[in-house]
């Protein structure tokens, strides 16, 4: 038996996983982590960059091909290798146990800072929203992770129930915004901003290769299905259905917003923005904007967070079970939550969120985030080499050239990721140097905790 396959779901003293989630979970586990704050940013950032409507609206449409061609790739994976704990379980298969746990561990920790960030983000909202809870940002924000573990330690089912509830509303919430959009007068004001020529040459380049990370950024969580594999009810067929038809509901409703946007106001207004859907939502309620587009990102952050939550146990569910952490974080309560792993999450989450390292250790799992990508698409060429008997209930469309064009896109990604943040990229180098005397100590603690 290869020393990757699966061993059997949970521990046999507890619980167990239960296999009740299907397609409908995954693409909304995937709008949960997707559709968050960067759709607010984002826009703002490209518009100024790419000031041309056509060029705007399509570097959305090219990042949501780009994300569906990867798609492809994961799901061949996904379906293939149906176990806990997300693009770990990839990678440790296909290059051995020192790069699944480089990549276990850096998603898990990137899952709990994500969590973090997204309570400060809510915490900040809230205050602006209820003047009471101005000064409590961060009380507010160690709250939310707090309710929902214990949301989550009632069941699987809760938490996807309420996952699917809050990506319900989510949808719901970001679609009315555009038809308003197209509903109300989109003529530019007296006080519009001129139009603004799109950039030649050299700028044009620069801008597109920044627009493109910066959608890229937005499109991630769209794999969201890969964390939860022992609990889909039928892989090999439910996995590609949640993977593409997640980034065509991500893609959908990005795209939607964007051309709201461009018809509501000209791009040279909110270029530079960081917040250029509050435009949108003032145009449309005037003096309530802000208070109905701060509201609607409260309900899109919270779907977030208990999405990246949900992640970040499974994760470590998963390295357990495999004895890189101990064998006690392995265990799952009667309601199929791995509750260990939960507790752990959580107070890993609270910690960043108070003691102030949290950019710090998101700016470093940025380059981790990308590279993550990167080692899954070459991990499907080392398995479609070493193991061309394996049963794949489903084959990733156009490989090899799919794959490749997604590695490819991939590394070219990270190089440039690095190259735009040299500082936090050579402390990612840094600690993937300390991580191998790292693990060789993790593989000992097992044995002495267990």
């Amino acid at each position: 038996m290869n020393k990757t396959e699966a061993s059997p779901i949970g521990r046999p003293a507890g619980g167990r996983l239960l296999k009740i989630l299907g397609v409908g979970f995954g693409i909304a586990v995937a709008i949960g982590t997707t559709i968050s704050a960067g759709i607010v940013r984002t826009p703002g950032e490209i518009a100024a960059h790419l000031p041309q409507p056509w060029l705007f609206v399509g570097v959305w449409i090219a990042g949501g091909l780009y994300a569906l061609i990867s798609a492809f790739s994961l799901s061949e994976l996904g379906a293939m290798i149906p176990r806990e704990g997300g693009q770990y379980v990839f990678a440790r298969r296909a290059l051995g146990d020192y790069a699944g746990f480089v990549v276990g561990w850096s998603d898990w920790i990137s899952c709990c800072s994500s969590v973090a960030l997204i309570a400060i983000v809510i915490g900040e909202y809230a205050g602006d929203l209820l003047p009471a809870l101005r000064n409590h940002v961060i009380a507010s924000a160690l709250a939310m992770p707090l309710v929902m573990m214990l949301l989550q330690l009632r069941g699987v089912h809760w938490g996807s129930r309420f996952q699917e509830f809050t990506a319900g509303l989510k949808a719901l919430g970001f679609i009315a915004l555009v038809i308003l959009c197209f509903v109300v007068d989109g003529k530019p004001s007296a006080h519009a901003a001129p139009a603004v020529a799109a950039p030649h040459g050299w700028l044009f380049l620069v801008g597109l290769l920044i627009s493109m990370q910066a959608v890229i950024y937005s499109f991630d969580g769209w794999d969201s299905i890969v964390y939860f594999l022992e609990e889909v009810r039928d892989p090999g067929r439910e996995v590609p259905r949640a993977m593409i038809g997640s980034v065509l509901s991500v893609l959908g409703i990005y795209l939607l917003l964007n051309l709201g946007l461009v018809f509501i106001a000209p791009i040279g207004s909110y270029s530079g923005n960081d917040f250029a859907l509050g435009l949108a939502a003032r145009r449309i309620f005037g003096a309530q904007g802000d208070l109905v587009i701060r509201s609607l990102m409260i309900v899109s952050l919270i779907s977030g967070l208990n999405a990246c939550l949900l992640e970040a146990s499974r994760v470590l569910f998963g390295m357990s079970r495999d004895r890189f952490f101990s064998r006690r974080a392995a265990a799952v309560n009667k309601g199929g939550t791995p509750n260990v792993a939960l507790y752990l999450s959580t107070a890993v989450t609270a910690a960043f969120i108070s003691t102030g390292s949290l950019q710090k250790v998101l700016a470093v799992t940025a380059f981790f985030f990308v590279a993550n990508y990167a080692v899954s698409f070459a991990s499907l060429f080392v398995l479609r080499r070493s193991e061309p008997q394996a049963v794949r209930p489903y084959r990733a469309w156009g490989y090899p050239w799919t794959t490749g064009f997604a590695l490819a896109g991939s590394l070219a990604f990270l190089v440039s990721a690095i190259a735009g943040d040299t500082r936090n990229s050579v402390w990612a180098l840094i600690v993937l140097a300390a991580s191998y005397p790292i693990y060789r100590i993790s593989k000992l603690l097992p044995a002495i905790s267990d």
